[in-house]
Formats: structure tokens, C-alpha cells, sequence
């Protein structure tokens, strides 16, 4: 597969969704596993609807006054969409935990399987924030 491929119509008529490597989920998932020195394959599903995020990070305090927006422009894209810039957001968006050091799981299972449900959701383009 290509590492670039060219988007097929304009960002104005394409359905984004969100990649992230940033630990966010909603308050109500479970954590990641910040304590396995492999580090946690898994995934969490965000609606494009969420309302509340919080995020599973190392260095993350929550009386710090994080900008979740900024590792998750969840909010930054729905102004875009409504401002026109973008066709709209794709139903679900998808968060890893980085530092994965034990990547099997992640290319064979977990990857593929996200990769499928965006395919699923008919996303155009994914914005690929990492943290």
C-alpha cells in the first residue's frame, strides 16, 4: 500500500474522522493500561456526539487545565464542519494509547479491525493526531 494516497474529492464534500494516539475516551471507558511495559493495544470508540472526553496519560493531571482539543479537535472539527470548510464528521472517531512497545497485536488485530469500522463509516480522510 502506498503512503500517500490522493483524496478523492475536495475536504468541502469528504466525511472526516479522528485518529488518535492520545489516550482520550470518554469518562465513562476504561482507562488505558499506562502500567503494561508493553504498552495497551486496545482502542476506544468516540461518537463524533461526545460531550465530555477525558484522556489515560503518564503526564496528565486533570486539575491542570489540559487542552484535550488539542491532541482530539473533536470541537475544532465540528466548527470546521459547520463552517463548511469540511463535508462532515464521520459517526464514531477511534484513540490508541501510545507508547506501544509490543506492536504485533496492534498491526494484526486492532489496526485492521479500526481500519475496517472507518471504512464502515465511510470516512473520506483521517486526521491522524498523535500525542
Amino acid at each position: 500500500m502506498a503512503p500517500f494516497a490522493r483524496p478523492k474529492k475536495p475536504l468541502r464534500e469528504s466525511k472526516l474522522a479522528l485518529v488518535t494516539t492520545g489516550g482520550v475516551h470518554l469518562p465513562e471507558q476504561p482507562r488505558f493500561d499506562i502500567d503494561d511495559p508493553a504498552g495497551d493495544c486496545s482502542y476506544r470508540e468516540i461518537p463524533s456526539g461526545a460531550r465530555e472526553l477525558t484522556w489515560t496519560h503518564a503526564y496528565h493531571r486533570s486539575d491542570e487545565g489540559s487542552d484535550l482539543d488539542a491532541v482530539f479537535p473533536l470541537w475544532t472539527l465540528r466548527g470546521l464542519a459547520e463552517e463548511g470548510f469540511i463535508g462532515g464528521l464521520s459517526p464514531r472517531h477511534f484513540s490508541f494509547m501510545g507508547a506501544t512497545h509490543e506492536t504485533a497485536s496492534l498491526r494484526e488485530r486492532t489496526a485492521p479491525e479500526v481500519a475496517g469500522k472507518l471504512v464502515e463509516d465511510g470516512a473520506d480522510a483521517v486526521l491522524l493526531t498523535p500525542s
